[in-house]
């Protein structure tokens, strides 16, 4: 064995090593990511972060190069997403709200509402809900969620307009007044 397949073992190892301690640091808020991503279809993100992880395995030295590794990972999740949906092609199932009167107190209310939200949530496209859960869930800025996504600012903002929109249509709830322009002192201007 020469001296530099040993320090490809040795590094093989190192990289092994710190490729688990990720996965275990992360691995419960990479899932809850997928299992959004994924319009909480369990098996379908457990397929999603499985295959995620096993090309960053693959790639581990490179990822790690950049400091980091988190970021990287959870845009090829959103990148692997987005290409299951682009090849299922999949009709979401259409989402049937029932006025629930919420109990002050009540935590089966707060479940149902959850469940409302998560529903409406699946039955956006993969783009939009992309965009909702990196920031909302992951909290990330616009211009962080525009260079998870690579895409502009702009995009980042119709696509999280048109998939708020598109949830509150879902809900049954009335769409935002149209606007109208005002003079900033409380007049308002016909357009």
């Amino acid at each position: 064995m020469t001296a530099d397949d040993q320090r490809d073992v040795i590094g093989a190892e190192e990289a092994s090593a710190s490729f688990e301690e990720f996965v275990g640091a992360s691995s419960a808020r990479l899932f809850t990511m997928a299992l959004l991503l994924t319009g909480r279809q369990r098996a379908d993100a457990e397929d999603l972060l499985q295959g995620v992880l096993e090309r960053a395995y693959r790639r581990w030295r490179r990822i790690c190069r950049n400091g980091d590794p988190e970021p990287y990972v959870r845009q090829m999740l959103v990148h692997a997403s987005v290409d299951r949906w682009r090849q299922r092609r999949r009709r979401y199932e259409q989402l049937r709200a029932a006025a629930v009167e919420p109990a002050s107190g009540d935590q089966a209310s707060e479940i149902a509402d959850r469940d409302l939200l998560l529903r409406a949530l699946g039955t956006l496209p993969a783009g939009q809900r992309a965009v909702l859960v990196l920031r909302y869930f992951c909290d990330l800025t616009e211009a962080q969620t525009a260079a998870t996504l690579g895409c502009s600012l702009g995009s980042v903002k119709k696509q999280a307009a048109r998939a708020l929109a598109g949830m509150r249509a879902s809900l049954g709830q009335a769409a935002e007044p149209s606007r109208r322009a005002g003079r900033g002192d409380g007049a308002v201007l016909d357009e």
